[in-house]
């Protein structure tokens, strides 16, 4: 079922990538909204007015580089923009969160976001206990983690934190399907603190392992978007539904 998906661009450097390439492929309409422009990356407290939500069937809120619980972004655009994806899951909408879209949709639907103690940079194993999520390693870079909200099943994780969550039509994702060679660039180009080396990872190696497993996440992209398409885009289905309850082991 084609219809219209909306890409909250909340950092500069977070853009749809691959992911836009997949609903686009799949017929959808695609729109983006910037959050934070680039002029504003290094003082993101601006004001923003939000899309209407209820003029997509699909809103992706995307990563960023800051922290969903920072005050100051609360007060200048954060609050607003839950706001915004609350009323659009009153209404029915469908929100599949992106690591800080993920956070983003822990914190308005009751969980909580913290310092997480185990920082994830570069592609991580991932275990998954629903089809809408394949499990695999995905690509993180992150240093946030949520808690689960009420309700919440949560349907991917590793030792380092959850990994992915359903609440009713919302799938919340911590890694960044979306990640491409161009976004992988902005990401090296943008880490001005060292980030990844203080974690012992080299940018050489985070090219060559992203040469390596890139074909494959794009594949494993196209399954999870057509999962999230299926159970809770074009059915009915809520956190309940057996689909999307952990499998027997």
């Amino acid at each position: 079922m084609p219809g219209k998906v909306l890409f909250l661009r909340n950092d500069p450097t977070s853009p749809e990538a691959l992911l836009g390439e997949v609903f686009s492929e799949l017929g959808f309409d695609v729109s983006t909204f910037e959050v934070v422009p680039a002029h504003c990356a290094l003082d993101p407290i601006v004001g923003v007015t939000f899309p209407e939500p209820t003029h997509y069937d699909v809103v992706v809120p995307l990563g960023a580089r800051w922290s969903v619980y920072d005050e100051q972004l609360s007060r200048s655009w954060v609050t607003a923009e839950m706001g915004m994806l609350r009323r659009g899951i009153d209404a029915g909408v469908s929100v599949l969160g992106v690591c800080f879209g993920g956070q983003l949709l822990a914190q308005l639907l009751g969980g909580s976001v913290e310092p997480s103690s185990a920082p994830e940079i570069g592609w991580c194993d991932v275990a998954s206990s629903s089809r809408v999520v394949p499990p695999g390693p995905w690509f993180e870079w992150h240093f946030d983690r949520w808690t689960l909200p009420p309700g919440a099943v949560e349907v991917a994780r590793n030792d380092c934190a959850s990994q992915a969550f359903v609440q009713g039509r919302a799938l919340a994702l911590q890694f960044h399907p979306e990640l491409d060679h161009e976004v992988l660039e902005m990401w090296i180009a943008d880490d001005q603190d060292g980030d990844a080396a203080e974690l012992g990872i080299g940018y050489d190696d985070l090219r060559a392992r992203t040469g390596a497993e890139l074909d494959d996440a794009a594949r494993r992209l196209r399954q999870l978007v057509r999962g999230f398409l299926d159970e809770l885009v074009t059915s009915t289905v809520g956190a309940t539904d057996p689909a999307l309850q952990p499998e027997p082991r």
